[in-house]
């Protein structure tokens, strides 16, 4: 009776470290795959911030929990089942798919940039109407699936040869990790300047000092990570373009901006920091030639109806 129980209890100790070995290996997995989308997370980063300009200042986090919670429902409920699903039986299907996100974002992107230098004096009547909420949320959470589509798709190619239980759960803790370190990244940046005045009205001097600074700084840097955000659309946007017209068989521009990466690789201690400009700078030039192609679609095909009920 006895030896039973204590075979039972070594049993049950063998599984109990199996676990945690597995427990282990998730989360390796899971740091992993983070890693490898480490540059989109920053671009969703970017991203979030311009959502909440210029709203009161006790409206900032409640919009940005409710984009939190879009962006993990998109992760979980939208993108992951559906990425597992076609990993596993269509994985072809991925590429096309996700270049659509990329040219939605390309179009976002050039439609920003666009509308600022054409002025087309619409970003001004929006200005004089109250901030709608829903519209904020609404819109931010459907540029945030793009972003959020990205991350997961470059978190289950770093894991693909894993099980489709070991990848359910490895891309389940990567959006969980991935929204609570953005948002919560995004918050901060956003509330620093109520940080800053709260230090501002302390007695202490340094405190003072650096409360004022943030203060301050806060505008200019809001402005500077709206600039960056619609950057990062056309560079995201871009790059998922080019990465994925090279994997449906046309070469010619993903090699030639890997020759160009080639050409300054080699350069002693910034080789890897200027081939990872170039990237950039070429995906980001790629996402505003198609972005200004979509908009200039988009912006034709009202038009035309307009032309067509005038007759």
């Amino acid at each position: 009776m006895s030896g039973g129980l204590f075979a039972l209890l070594d049993d049950v100790s063998v599984l109990a470290r199996a676990a945690a070995a597995s427990i282990d290996d998730v989360g390796a997995a899971a740091g992993r795959a983070s890693a490898k989308a480490a540059g989109v997370i920053v671009d969703d980063a970017a991203v979030t911030p311009r959502y909440v300009q210029g709203l009161a200042a006790s409206r900032e986090l409640p919009i940005i929990r409710r984009i939190a919670v879009g962006s993990l429902r998109n992760k979980l409920v939208f993108i992951l089942p559906v990425a597992l699903l076609l990993s596993q039986f269509v994985p072809w299907l991925l590429t096309p798919i996700l270049m659509v996100g990329g040219a939605y974002l390309c179009y976002e992107g050039a439609e920003k940039i666009l509308g600022h230098f054409l002025g087309h004096g619409e970003a001004k009547a929006q200005s004089d109407k109250p901030a709608d909420e829903d519209s904020i949320v609404s819109s931010a959470v459907r540029t945030d699936f793009i972003l959020s589509a990205e991350i997961m798709v470059i978190a289950l190619n770093e894991v693909a040869g894993e099980g489709l239980l070991s990848r359910a759960i490895i891309l389940a803790v990567v959006a969980v990790a991935i929204t609570a370190l953005v948002y919560g990244a995004v918050a901060l940046i956003v509330k620093m300047d109520d940080i800053g005045l709260g230090l501002a009205q302390r007695e202490s001097t340094f405190a003072k000092r650096v409360g004022g600074l943030l203060v301050a700084a806060m505008p200019k840097v809001l402005t500077t990570l709206s600039v960056v955000g619609v950057i990062a659309m056309l560079w995201v946007g871009g790059h998922i373009l080019l990465v994925g017209m090279d994997e449906l068989g046309f070469h010619p521009l993903y090699a030639f901006v890997h020759h160009l990466e080639e050409l300054v690789h080699g350069v002693a201690g910034v080789g890897g920091a200027l081939a990872w400009l170039i990237n950039t700078a070429c995906s980001a030039v790629l996402g505003l030639i198609v972005g200004s192609i979509l908009v200039g679609i988009m912006h034709l095909i009202p038009r035309r109806k307009k032309a067509a009920e005038a007759h």
